[in-house]
């Protein structure tokens, strides 16, 4: 091998040392890039690919006019690889005193490892459109609206009420930026008889599919009565999934929760029972029925129950309490120990390549082959912490919107104002239900008061303001009603019926 080296002259074997400390990202730019000052902006910069690095599930977007916000991107699918970036130099020597092309010059190259790189993102999709802020006159020509359309400074009134063409930009583009045969369907053959199912009238628009038949019986505040037994296909329903003694343990816990307590929220079970998400859904309207709007919205109560002849369901109505935040309370809500259920600034694009691996689907190992699995739900498998439904003093809630039942407050002061009336109570409002008016209101106040303590004693430093003698405490006293208008991120509820609108839609 030396000596075949040693014939083939520069063709010879050296080692080299990787570098395996350096770990890189290469990035396919679609383009002949000249300024790399000028190219990092198309990418968002180096926070921007850093962020998208750091997410396996996201895309790197590309803009091609990156101060355009009008610009549509290009994306990049993420690839994992094992490629080495080198650094080459080419060296000549050429040869003194040897005169014209007699001279060949001694070529040398130096090669050298940078690194090792590991993830690569390719542009592998076409460019989509681009919808310019451009107005096409009658002759032809075009003219630029950007310093119409664009506030790049504070602007007077005037600029609000100047006459401008029609400009609506496209709310949505391609969802893919791949080319894909559509294979069309032959239309389907019914058997004869076959009726097309009815679907309501008010909800023609926007629906993918017919409505599922649900087993849950959904009761109004103004209903004149409430079922007292379940619908039979519930009870079959329950009877089909309840295939181990398991759930038959399960069945008569759920009994005795609302035995002692007739009406209850979701969490609340969830917190008190272990049982598996699916079938919960089963089991609840065999128990129970579901109060859309008034006092008890969102809430499961038991059949035969009616709260609203009964003034001591006050207890277990339900209060919307969202977490306040603002300058006006000291701290941003990017600022809050406490995260939110859902951001829109996680927001996948549905062009997203990586999905989330597969949950496992309705009802999959739960019946008769799930003997094993079964045994693990006797534990706190599925249990959640009482946090979620539970208010007390000194801890903060697990998200900044909760929905409390007046019973589960655990402080003294709230269960005051909730009792103010107790013994007086003279009729049952779709509002405030048993309890005098704006109770509501004065439990938020409240409630954020003792949350904003918390905050303070968690995060003094969200707090410039000189400490207070009593360690930082605040008398418990309401805020005045001006500055209930003055929130603006979160405001009370007034009893709305979507509240709970991801509960509704399990049974439609």
């Amino acid at each position: 091998m030396a000596a075949r080296a040693a014939d083939a002259g520069s063709r010879v074997a050296v080692p080299v040392e990787l570098r395996r400390e350096r770990r890189m990202v290469c990035v396919e730019y679609p383009g002949v890039v000249r300024d790399v000052s000028k190219m990092l902006p198309t990418l968002g910069g180096e926070e921007g690919v850093s962020r998208i690095y750091a997410d396996p599930t996201k895309r790197l977007e590309l803009y091609f006019r990156p101060k355009d916000p009008y610009c549509h991107p290009v994306c990049a699918n993420r690839f994992s690889t094992s490629s080495l970036l080198l650094r080459i130099r080419r060296k000549t020597k050429r040869k003194k005193g040897v005169p014209g092309p007699e001279a060949h010059p001694e070529v040398t190259f130096d090669m050298e490892i940078l690194g090792i790189v590991s993830t690569i993102y390719k542009f592998q999709g076409m460019s989509d459109f681009q919808y310019l802020a451009v107005h096409t006159e009658a002759g032809g020509g075009h003219t630029s609206m950007y310093d119409k359309v664009l506030m790049l400074r504070p602007e007077k009134e005037a600029f609000f009420h100047q006459e401008l063409p029609l400009y609506i930009p496209p709310p949505i583009f391609s969802r893919l930026d791949n080319p894909v045969d559509y294979f069309y369907r032959p239309e389907t053959q019914h058997r004869e008889g076959y009726n097309n199912p009815q679907v309501s009238g008010e909800n023609l628009i926007g629906l993918s599919r017919a409505r599922r038949p649900h087993n849950a019986i959904f009761v109004n505040f103004e209903d004149d009565e409430v079922p007292v037994q379940p619908l039979e296909a519930a009870v079959h329903s329950w009877r089909r999934v309840c295939t181990n003694p398991v759930d038959g343990k399960v069945e008569e816990e759920l009994r005795k929760l609302f035995e002692i307590r007739p009406v209850w929220s979701r969490n609340a079970v969830k917190a008190n029972i272990s049982i598996h998400p699916d079938k919960l859904k089963v089991l609840l309207p065999f128990m129970a029925y579901y109060m859309i709007t008034g006092p008890w919205r969102s809430l499961w109560i038991r059949y035969g129950y009616d709260p609203r002849k009964d003034p001591d369901a006050k207890n277990y109505q339900v209060l919307d309490f969202r977490i306040r935040c603002g300058m006006k309370y000291g701290y941003a809500p990017s600022d809050l120990p406490v995260k939110a259920k859902r951001s829109t600034y996680n927001y996948s694009l549905p062009i997203t390549i990586k999905k989330t691996a597969n949950q496992l689907g309705p009802m999959q190992g739960l019946g008769p082959s799930g003997m094993a699995g079964s045994r693990k739900s006797a534990s706190n498998k599925y249990k959640l912490k009482d946090s979620v439904y539970i208010f007390r003093e000194g801890a903060l809630p697990p998200y900044r919107q909760m929905f409390y039942q007046l019973c589960d407050l655990n402080v003294d002061e709230l269960q005051k104002i909730i009792h103010r009336n107790d013994g007086a109570e003279e009729s049952c409002t779709e509002r405030d239900g048993w309890c005098l008016p704006k109770t509501s209101d004065d439990l938020r106040d409240t409630m954020s008061l003792m949350i904003r303590q918390t905050i303070r004693s968690k995060r003094p430093a969200l707090f410039s303001g000189p400490a207070k003698a009593d360690g930082g405490k605040e008398p418990l006293t309401y805020e005045s009603g001006e500055d209930e208008e003055e929130e603006e991120d979160f405001k009370p509820s007034d009893g709305s019926e979507n509240e709970m609108e991801t509960e509704v839609l399990d049974y439609v």
